[in-house]
């Protein structure tokens, strides 16, 4: 090797180095063993739902395994800690939701921090949520539920995945704007919610399309509404709840990717852009948009400054509604 040969190499060492990169990881292709995906809520949510098929196309793409690791309880903590004590190498990366920016808001003592203890890696997709009852309930629309609700103050209950997660929050400014009692029944995952309000146990439940939609196609559910703005594409014949009474309502739900804080920028980007690949790819894409969600994409910084935003805008509605920190 030559004088000059030795030196260049020498000088690309050391700027990895000053860049915080192993040189284990610049010197190898990454990755080279299988991949593990925190998924901190249970089994059969939308989160599952949409954190498996993300891994299946991933397997194809990368030529290394990409494994789901369920940390469901304690509205996403359980899992979110796991990930800040990951060994920070990118391998092991979690499904971030709502929860990453009401988790401050609802606990006094968290063992992690967002900014602190994660990088971003990308925002996966944003959706909305229905409301629906049972069908064996008498409500036919947002308005029946409404009417019955006032008949009844603090009998009627509602389900949802935890505190603070959308279809939580999504109850609570349905509440506020109603000026409505409805008491809260929090459950570990969806899935248990929903056989709940299909048994009769509860009366509500305002949980995302992904879990509900094959449920209200095959008649089990009753679909009164949607949270957003707009109708649905999926659903276009069901309303607003803007529309149905509640002038201005909206509350949507999305999630992202993040690995732990120490994670090599180089890795980051290579997990964004294979994240950003496979939402275009047929499957994925499809699978989104038959759940009534829509891919975003981007780079880190994009969904980093998404979760300031939302910590804030989510924070001020948990505080309007009354919700205190545990």
């Amino acid at each position: 090797m030559t004088g000059h040969a030795r030196n260049f190499r020498t000088l690309v060492f050391v700027a990895l180095a000053a860049a915080g990169m192993p040189l284990s990881v610049a010197a190898q292709a990454y990755p080279s063993r299988p991949l593990r995906l925190v998924v901190p809520s249970a089994p059969g949510g939308s989160p599952d739902i949409n954190a498996r098929e993300l891994a299946a196309e991933l397997t194809k793409q990368l030529g290394q395994q990409v494994v789901v690791e369920n940390r469901p309880g304690a509205s996403g903590i359980l899992g979110y800690e796991m990930l800040a004590r990951a060994t920070p190498d990118g391998y092991t990366f979690a499904y971030i939701s709502n929860l990453i920016a009401t988790n401050p808001s609802l606990y006094s003592k968290l063992p992690y921090d967002f900014f602190r203890d994660f990088q971003p890696v990308i925002q996966y997709f944003s959706g909305l949520n229905i409301l629906t009852v049972s069908q064996s309930a008498p409500a036919r629309s947002v308005k029946e539920l409404l009417d019955q609700v006032r008949a009844n103050p603090g009998k009627l209950t509602f389900g949802s995945s935890g505190v603070g997660a959308t279809p939580h929050l999504s109850m609570e400014l349905f509440k506020s704007m109603t000026g409505t009692q409805i008491q809260h029944v929090p459950y570990k995952g969806t899935q248990q919610a929903v056989t709940d309000l299909i048994g009769g146990q509860i009366d509500i439940l305002c949980d995302n399309m992904a879990s509900i939609l094959p449920l209200v196609r095959a008649g089990r559910l009753r679909a009164l509404a949607v949270t957003s703005l707009k109708r649905s594409t999926v659903l276009p014949e069901l309303p607003t709840l803007d529309e149905s009474g509640l002038p201005g309502y909206e509350l949507t739900g999305w999630t992202g990717m993040a690995v732990s804080a120490g994670v090599p920028r180089a890795v980051i980007l290579r997990l964004n852009e294979e994240i950003n690949k496979a939402l275009v790819s047929p499957t994925v894409s499809k699978g989104i948009q038959s759940r009534g969600g829509t891919g975003v994409g981007g780079t880190p910084e994009k969904f980093g400054e998404h979760v300031r935003r939302e910590t804030e805008r989510l924070g001020k509605l948990i505080r309007a509604v009354g919700i205190k920190p545990q």
